[in-house]
């Protein structure tokens, strides 16, 4: 396969190079992003389009609009006109909401997003419909969830860093479900994406079949730590008072509240499995977490 991979140099795009041996990369940060499109071969490749704004601060909704949407659109359209042969885009699970209730998300659910960068991610999900419409592009997009692996950052970080701490926490009465994956088998999942003569024009929803709670990932995270788990029970409802009080309402409920996709249909269509448990993402996140 030829690739040309945007955000080869992330979290994500790293470990998608190792996979495929090798890629295009194509760099799409600078102020002449346009330019660099324009002068990428994109003849017989397949186009990995992982690139995003994600968690800046101060960004205003036309940073969002330009980073998320409008390089995802001009890159979809160059990529037809160069003669890609498919485009696979990495989306994410919160354009369907920042939380489940009574059952987990399906690619079909209706999308309802809640931030600035879910709202960018499913404009630019409708930017690619209307490109494959309009230029006969072959286009899949991928909704992962909270992704492990070695070099993970933002949410895991934080949660290495709690559960590294001594103090007893609140979370043992906690019983949400969070959806996950590991990062070798969202890669596997995007190749899958690329070869697989069923995923032309679909969504898929990318996550391990099986959820974790947060007794599971701190008391996971402490054990392998060698300290004790130290957990207590407090309702989730006091300590999403009290977050709301301290100003970090929206980080307690990540805390508190599930947030679930339903990888079955994925599974079915691609044939793909992912290969890493809970406990392997959690050794990868402390070993990664205690190296310089």
């Amino acid at each position: 396969m030829r690739a040309v991979v945007t955000g080869s140099g992330g979290f994500i795009g790293r470990s998608l190079v190792a996979q495929l041996g090798g890629a295009t990369a194509l760099r799409l940060g600078a102020p002449d992003w346009r330019e660099a499109i324009g002068g990428a071969d994109f003849r017989g490749a397949v186009v990995f389009h992982l690139a995003a704004r994600v968690h800046q601060r101060g960004s205003d909704e036309a940073d969002w609009l330009r980073d998320n949407v409008e390089k995802t659109d001009a890159l979809a359209r160059a990529a037809a006109r160069g003669g890609a042969t498919r485009f696979v885009f990495a989306s994410t699970i919160k354009v369907h909401g920042e939380e489940t209730g009574a059952r987990a998300f399906t690619a079909s659910d209706a999308p309802n997003p809640s931030d600035a960068y879910a709202r960018s991610k499913r404009l630019a999900e409708e930017k690619l419909s209307e490109a494959a419409r309009d230029t006969g592009l072959s286009v899949v997009i991928v909704r992962p969830p909270l992704v492990f692996g070695a070099g993970a950052k933002a949410n895991l970080r934080g949660a290495l860093r709690l559960a590294r701490t001594s103090w007893p926490l609140p979370f043992a009465g906690i019983r949400n479900r969070r959806s996950w994956i590991h990062v070798e088998d969202l890669c596997a999942l995007l190749i899958a994406c690329a070869r697989h003569p069923a995923a032309p024009g679909r969504t898929f929803i990318a996550c391990h079949p099986r959820p974790f709670s947060t007794p599971e990932l701190i008391g996971g995270l402490r054990e392998r730590l060698g300290r004790p788990r130290n957990l207590f029970s407090v309702p989730a409802r006091w300590l999403e008072g009290a977050g709301f009080l301290l100003g970090q309402g929206e980080r307690v409920r990540r805390l508190t509240r599930s947030l679930e996709g339903d990888s079955a249909e994925t599974r079915e269509a691609l044939a793909w499995e992912p290969r890493n448990t809970f406990a392997m993402a959690l050794d990868d996140l402390v070993r990664d977490g205690a190296s310089p």
